[in-house]
């Protein structure tokens, strides 16, 4: 297929400091996904707040992107987002609107954002593909969140009607690795359960897993998201999203996922499900049939030698880690 980009790109890179802008950074760095008159800048949260539409263009006009690869947002824990479904919704509204908007008035080539797995519907049949996003209302417990994102891919198909941009929008899967957010309280699952497991070892307590273990979910590796972000920024013509997951047979439980993070890090204290605490969805099972049907050869990273990756990092870089 050909190349989108004509000339040296100059990439943007929202939530550049967060884990996927990270991974991403390594990819272009240190795996030679740069090409010859590339730039890649990747912002973080303390150059520019994009929820004020101010500093959001203000930053446009520094650095006058050709391509955003759009990774910022307001992403919080499911504890978190029960509590705050309003804010979530206002945050992220503004913080999309204002980089599409922005991006479209200083003549960007291409957008790339990423949406999220919990914008699926509640109620759905399984797997799920990218043309049933809207088919019905996301989960109660981050609704807020989930319908600012879908609010993505309804600009994508505005800006693609009204003015021809090629603007779209990739919807990864439960992802983790390094640079995570590991708090136990507004990290994502995976990054929670890792530092959870980490200071249980160290204090010699039991593990404490809220909820039942049995809700499943397809993990992905950041540094292979980061791999196929980058494809769809060069590659991938469609304004419609794509899923970006491993297949429906790589999805485990939670508790199989408790049980590669306790052997990672060596714990053999004992494992408690608290199942008087919610378990959120319990399945969302999305088809990578579209992404396999542009790469059938792209092979991710086995989720054991990814979590253990990420345990090991996570170790070696506590002082750092966000936690």
């Amino acid at each position: 297929m050909s190349e989108i980009k004509v000339g040296p790109m100059r990439v943007l890179v929202t939530g550049g400091s967060g884990l996927v802008g990270k991974a991403i950074e390594h990819v272009v760095q240190q795996e030679g996904g740069k090409l010859d008159g590339e730039e890649w800048i990747f912002l973080s949260s303390k150059e520019a707040d994009l929820v004020d539409i101010g500093q959001t263009r203000a930053v446009f006009e520094k650095y006058h992107p050709t391509h955003v690869i759009h990774l910022a947002a307001k992403v919080g824990g499911i504890y978190q987002h029960m509590k705050e479904n309003l804010q979530f919704l206002r945050d992220n509204i503004k913080i999309n609107d204002n980089v599409l908007d922005t991006a479209h008035k200083m003549g960007v080539t291409k957008v790339v954002s990423c949406l999220s797995s919990c914008i699926f519907p509640d109620k759905t049949s399984y797997p799920i593909d990218e043309t049933m996003i809207h088919n019905g209302p996301p989960h109660d417990s981050n609704f807020g969140y989930s319908y600012a994102k879908r609010m993505i891919d309804v600009q994508n198909r505005a800006y693609f009607q009204q003015y021809g941009h090629r603007y779209t929008a990739v919807i990864p899967t439960n992802v983790f690795g390094p640079y995570d957010n590991f708090n136990i309280e507004k990290g994502h699952v995976l990054s929670a359960l890792i530092n959870k497991t980490y200071k249980a070892k160290n204090d010699g307590t039991p593990l404490n897993v809220c909820g039942s273990g049995a809700p499943r979910r397809q993990f992905i590796y950041s540094l292979d998201l980061g791999r196929l972000i980058i494809w769809v920024l060069r590659k991938y013509e469609e304004t419609d999203p794509i899923i970006l997951s491993v297949s429906e047979e790589d999805e485990v439980s939670i508790k199989e996922a408790v049980d590669m993070i306790t052997k990672a890090l060596d714990f053999k204290g004992e494992v408690h499900f608290d199942t008087s605490l919610s378990d959120g969805q319990m399945k969302k099972t999305a088809s990578n049939a579209k992404l396999r049907h542009y790469l059938p050869d792209f092979t991710f990273t086995p989720l054991e030698e990814a979590i253990k990756m990420t345990c090991d990092w996570f170790v070696t870089n506590n002082d750092i880690a966000r936690s």
